[in-house]
């Protein structure tokens, strides 16, 4: 292995190669391609076209008197969106929020069948109290254990607790154990669609 040239290394001008590495040209040169790089397409395009650099933003002015705090990024400009955990897609009909769109074409179904009178007192996201909020020895609270039923309704004088799940979500731990739960503090069981 050949000694290496101890850095900061001066190459006269004019060198194209030293070694196998390739010599930049010059460093207006690098710094206009850098400059390049930076820019958004739009930019470049327009720069390729007429040969002018972009201008600077007015946020990287420091004498301008606008309050930069004032600036905020749209949460969504800030995340990458990502797909849904089990691929569902969230959608909202008439102000109602539905994690999927099978949780939403029930809740059509359902309101048909309290229309027609198979079914009443229809509720959607009801809430159920697994185990009490209760203070440990330490001082500190432990949070309260609920589950969130998708529907609820009364069928031939009978509570029913309907959750639309798909077959990933039903193999869920989670939910899995919630499910025994309601079983064993309510005597509920969970009819899964």
């Amino acid at each position: 292995m050949s000694k290496r040239t101890p850095w900061p290394m001066v190459v006269p001008v004019g060198t194209k190669n030293v070694g196998t590495a390739r010599v930049r040209e010059s460093d207006a040169r690098a710094s206009e391609e850098t400059a390049r790089m930076s820019m958004t397409t739009a930019q470049r395009r327009i720069y390729e076209m007429n040969g002018n650099p972009p201008q600077s933003s007015a946020l990287d002015d420091p004498t301008d008197p606008f309050d930069r705090s004032l600036i905020r990024q749209h949460p969504v400009a800030l995340a990458a969106k990502r797909p849904a955990k089990y691929r569902n897609t969230k959608c909202e009909h008439e102000g109602i929020k539905f994690d999927s769109q099978k949780e939403r074409s029930h809740w059509f179904h359902l309101v048909q069948q309290q229309a027609a009178g198979l079914i009443s007192d229809l509720k959607l996201q009801v809430p159920f109290v697994l185990t009490a909020r209760k203070q440990r020895d330490d001082g500190k609270w432990e949070r309260a254990s609920k589950y969130v039923a998708d529907f609820t309704y009364v069928r031939d004088g009978k509570l029913v607790v309907e959750d639309v799940k798909s077959e990933a979500t039903r193999k869920n731990r989670t939910y899995i154990q919630k499910r025994k739960q309601m079983l064993e503090k309510h005597d509920i069981t969970i009819k899964e669609i």
